[in-house]
């Protein structure tokens, strides 16, 4: 069961006054020669943004991957009031917030040019799409043409916002669930301006043992931002099923990831997503954060 907004803000009393005495002036993203330590904002749903960022400034992050979608930290019809306000609220405390993530798939959506517009203005480098599925009826080569058309509008929109596009694999029938047919869409595009959010568990349950580490190799040239997710597979019922799980309890091989990561000299968001059940919620995400650190300590040394 998830915490209360109540018993979270009790959990970190104190820390708004050390956060506002370490905050810094501008929005942007600090430069890094490590990734950053992200939290998907959805973990902490029950918090309002005025007081997320202390918190995640208190549990050791080094920012925020903000939920700007219907039921998310932000609502797009009300962007005009609450991007600004959201992303100041954590960039105050001295966090970043290198991405947004939302759920759009097209330039039809009416809040769109609002919400890149804004964020591009605030300083946020990056925003991650929403999932495109496979639609019943419409064969997957006319498909894949109506996904590259979306894309190219989102990113023709994302360059005049001085944007950047990050598309994730999701496991299931998804475009982009084997990041393969991504490749070929996104082909034609700048490589600067779209490029992938590489799910850990997403591509270990498509790949397998060895198809992930391929895909890996394939989306790391375009690598904006990496999910981490973790989990294993368990038979119920006479089918197999993928169960969310603690960061290092499950199929993901953290240290061929973060070695890969490292030999290419990524250094952008690892957004944590604990999208498992933990009785525990704070405990459970200062465990994953610690678990993502030592990866990347381990990976990088002292860069």
């Amino acid at each position: 069961m998830g915490l209360t907004r109540r018993q979270v803000l009790a959990a970190t009393a104190g820390c708004a006054v050390r956060a506002a005495a370490q905050a810094r002036r501008g929005n942007a993203p600090k430069v890094r020669s490590t990734p950053a330590v992200c939290l998907y904002s959805q973990v902490l749903i029950q918090i309002p943004y005025d007081d997320l960022g202390p918190i995640l400034r208190e549990l050791g992050l080094d920012g925020c991957d903000l939920t700007v979608m219907k039921g998310g930290h932000v609502n797009p019809e009300n962007s005009a009031v609450d991007m600004m306000r959201s992303v100041e609220a954590i960039t105050g405390v001295g966090l970043d917030v290198p991405v947004i993530s939302t759920a759009y798939t097209t330039l039809a959506d009416p809040t769109i040019r609002n919400v890149l517009a804004i964020s591009g203005e605030m300083g946020v480098p990056l925003f991650r799409a929403g999932v495109w599925p496979y639609t019943a009826g419409v064969e997957v080569e006319a498909r894949l043409g109506q996904v590259q058309r979306d894309i190219a509008g989102l990113a023709n929109f994302a360059r005049a916002v001085n944007m950047q596009m990050a598309l994730r694999n999701v496991a299931g029938e998804n475009v982009g669930q084997a990041v393969w047919d991504t490749s070929l869409l996104i082909r034609p595009f700048d490589a600067h301006l779209v490029g992938y959010d590489f799910d850990t568990a997403s591509a270990v349950a498509e790949g397998g043992v060895g198809g992930w580490h391929v895909a890996l190799q394939l989306a790391l040239p375009r690598l904006k931002m990496v999910t981490a997710r973790d989990f294993y597979w368990s038979k119920e019922g006479g089918s197999w099923k993928a169960v969310p799980c603690p960061l290092g309890e499950g199929m993901v091989d953290w240290t061929k990831l973060f070695a890969a990561l490292a030999r290419t000299h990524f250094k952008g968001p690892v957004s944590i997503m604990v999208d498992y059940q933990p009785k525990d919620q704070l405990g459970a995400i200062r465990r994953d954060i610690d678990f993502i650190r030592k990866q990347i300590q381990a990976a990088y040394g002292g860069a």
